[in-house]
């Protein structure tokens, strides 16, 4: 049974280490603990970087410099630096290789000696990724992660964050149960780990061998490969499969570590803290509302009934730290937490879609000719056969038609027609890469969340610091004068 006594005291003198110590959720991970628990004992950094100068340079541009340390900044004044500098460590290194490519030996030692807690954030994001890539990042680091926790004397806990995403495109309701070694989506038998690092040597190999071969056909080849290899097993696309087979093998590997994996949905930008409206790098929903904002998106496909499942950065970073002071010296357990929406407090897409609209319309996107872009309705086709009929009559007739008065009228058009390609573009590989999200009938159980959430109501005081409950937040009001404003402001630094 989970024991939860104060989570703050819990965090004092402790030492972290966090992979992919500048990615988005890391960083708010880290300023939230800097903030509420100066007195943590270290927060050690992991940072892909040659050495510890060129790691502490990405830790201060890539992180402190950004508006997100602000309210940090205002706390300790010209005392900041040398806050950070007694209490973060980066440290140059790299999960896809063994002891995390530590080259120090008195720092590997340290780490291994104090480190009390290991956060795996490090991941690669994105869908279509190459899949030797996203293999070596999401499937061996974690195991490469698991290995060097193992070492730590101290250990108390690891903290794997997953996605929700893992279950792939079932509908209905899923459970925060984990996935097995060899387990596929689809039934398909046969699914093995290492087999899958051999086809990608292989492939590399064959495709190396090409006397034609270049990078851009190596990544291609890469690319679909992964996507080959994922729906092969019944996964919608490369990250998730990566993912899930990450969660495999710390489940097989773990022994008797006690392990959280945190399987968050689609992570928008903060609600509350450090301030409300901070997101770093274009998500998932933000380039459909940008790209609706910029005139780009007419039509969007997508079921306006269907659920989107959203939850705020800073609800996840304040659920991975309940589940981290939860769950510390707990012998031999695994504990899967759904945190998302979808179940406590859903949003449909056409709150989503009327938010767009009422917020461009009145702040509307000026275009590079100084002119303000107009939004209008945006036309949602429910099906992916009605999007490809109504791609084809709007846009690509129009297309040929243009082609071809280009042709004899001596390109007078070329812009014109460029423009449009580069419209079409736009959906299309939106739309490809999203299509798992837009028609989802999925919707992810969050009972053992709903137990965390419960335990730190039991606290008191402490449930308005680690908050991560989205039933306090009303969808339409967040979109609307926190998201949509936050992700615009980005867009312009």
């Amino acid at each position: 049974m989970m024991e939860l006594g104060r989570i703050v005291d819990f965090l004092e003198n402790k030492v972290i280490l966090i992979t992919g110590g500048t990615g988005f959720l890391a960083k708010i991970f880290v300023e939230k603990i800097l903030r509420v628990q100066p007195n943590v004992k270290k927060l050690y950094l992991l940072i892909r970087a040659p050495d510890a100068t060129a790691a502490l340079k990405r830790f201060n541009t890539e992180a402190v410099a950004k508006d997100l340390f602000k309210v940090l900044k205002e706390k300790h004044g010209a005392n900041l630096q040398k806050f950070l500098a007694e209490k973060v460590t980066p440290v140059a290194g790299d999960i896809t290789l063994e002891d995390l490519g530590l080259q120090d030996p008195s720092l590997k030692a340290e780490m291994l000696r104090d480190i009390d807690v290991v956060v795996n954030i490090a991941a690669t994001t994105n869908f279509d990724e190459r899949y030797d890539v996203a293999l070596a990042l999401n499937t061996y680091g974690a195991k490469y992660v698991l290995n060097f926790a193992k070492k730590c004397v101290n250990l108390k806990l690891l903290l794997h964050v997953s996605t929700a995403y893992v279950s792939g495109e079932k509908p209905g309701l899923m459970r925060e149960t984990p996935y097995h070694l060899g387990e596929s989506l689809n039934g398909t038998s046969g699914l093995d780990i290492d087999e899958e690092r051999k086809i990608v040597e292989d492939k590399l190999k064959e495709v190396n061998s090409d006397k034609y071969a270049n990078d851009n056909s190596i990544k291609i080849a890469m690319k679909n490969l992964g996507m080959q290899r994922s729906n092969h097993y019944g996964w919608p696309n490369t990250y998730v499969f990566t993912k899930a087979l990450g969660e495999m093998l710390i489940g097989h590997l773990k022994g008797d570590m006690p392990v959280v994996i945190i399987r968050p949905t689609i992570v928008t930008s903060t609600y509350k803290e450090p301030f409300p409206g901070w997101v770093e790098g274009i998500r998932t929903i933000d380039s459909l509302a940008l790209g609706y904002g910029k005139g780009k998106l007419t039509c969007f496909l997508g079921d306006p009934e269907a659920v989107y499942d959203v939850v705020p950065a800073d609800m996840v970073v304040n659920a991975m730290i309940t589940s981290i002071a939860a769950h510390a010296n707990q012998t031999s357990s695994e504990t899967i937490y759904h945190v998302g929406s979808s179940v406590s407090n859903p949003v449909q897409f056409t709150t989503l879609q009327r938010c767009a609209y009422l917020y461009f319309t009145e702040h509307p996107w000026i275009g590079k000719d100084g002119k303000a872009v107009i939004v209008g309705d945006v036309k949602v086709l429910n099906s992916m056969a009605s999007f490809h009929r109504y791609i084809a009559l709007r846009y690509l007739l129009p297309l040929q038609v243009l082609q071809f008065v280009n042709f004899i009228s001596c390109q007078a058009f070329a812009g014109t027609y460029k423009n449009l390609k580069r419209k079409i573009t736009f959906v299309l590989r939106l739309v490809d890469l999203y299509k798992p999200y837009l028609f989802t009938k999925s919707f992810y159980d969050d009972i053992n969340t709903e137990k965390l959430r419960r335990a730190v109501r039991e606290m008191g005081d402490e449930e308005n610091i680690f908050y991560f409950d989205p039933r306090a937040i009303n969808w339409a009001d967040y979109f609307q004068k926190i998201h949509i404003p936050g992700v615009r402001h980005r867009e312009f630094k």
